[in-house]
């Protein structure tokens, strides 16, 4: 009978691919052999990596409104921009008196200033107020030139508002009623400038000695001049 071979030392049984890796040089002996993942894994592991960042950036871009373009610097001192020559040169007259504030918040920065002529009897009396608002983190377009601008107290008649061509994004003049003065506001990206100038008839003044045309003219070219000086 044949018996079972006695070897010295362990018995081990090898079958397989582990038998064949135990054949080569320098194979791994009883160790078994780790097999390679497939390069398909690794693909789709990039693609899921790859989404999540996507759909993180997505949902971050939801949450942002859409921010329109700010041209324009915030001046902590408007009254040392604001400037009325054509004003002045059409009412005859000089401003002075000048009253200034000014803020800064993350939504939104603000500068006003608030000119008048110095009174005189028998002589029309001028006031004169500029605002600028630089609107950061929301655009101002939808609700532009529906306040009172710079007075609570301003009565306007829509009706009567003209556009003015050429003057920023946008820009509108109103007429006050019950009083004289006008109203210019412009539009141009996240910024509204806003430009009153009123004035005052004497007991004794003559009606209709104001030309308004020229007036509203001379307010154009010094809202003009103003929005060149804070550009960039």
């Amino acid at each position: 009978m044949i018996g079972e071979p006695e070897i010295d030392g362990d018995w081990y049984a090898a079958s397989g691919s582990e038998a064949t890796a135990e054949a080569l040089p320098g194979g791994p002996g009883r160790e078994r052999v780790r097999r390679a993942r497939p390069p398909w894994l690794w693909a789709l592991g990039g693609v899921l990596a790859a989404s999540a960042v996507w759909a993180g950036t997505l949902a971050v871009l939801d949450r942002v409104p859409d921010v329109p373009r700010l041209a324009y610097r915030h001046s902590p001192d408007l009254c040392k921009e604001f400037d009325l020559k054509t004003v002045a040169r059409t009412a005859g007259r000089e401003f002075e008196g000048r009253q200034n504030g000014e803020a800064s918040y993350p939504a939104q920065d603000w500068s006003y200033c608030s000119i008048s002529t110095p009174y005189q009897e028998e002589t029309v009396m001028y006031g004169a107020q500029a605002l600028v608002e630089l609107h950061k983190e929301h655009d101002p377009a939808a609700e532009f030139a529906t306040g009172p601008g710079t007075d609570p107290s301003t009565r306007i008649d829509i009706g009567e508002r003209q556009e003015v061509q050429g003057l920023g994004g946008r820009a509108v003049l109103d007429r006050y009623y019950a009083r004289g003065g006008s109203r210019l506001m412009v539009l141009d990206g996240g910024a509204v400038f806003t430009l009153t100038v009123q004035w005052f008839q004497p007991k004794d003044g003559t009606p209709g000695s104001i030309d308004e045309n020229a007036m509203d003219a001379a307010m154009i070219e010094d809202m003009r001049t103003l929005m060149t000086k804070l550009k960039g």
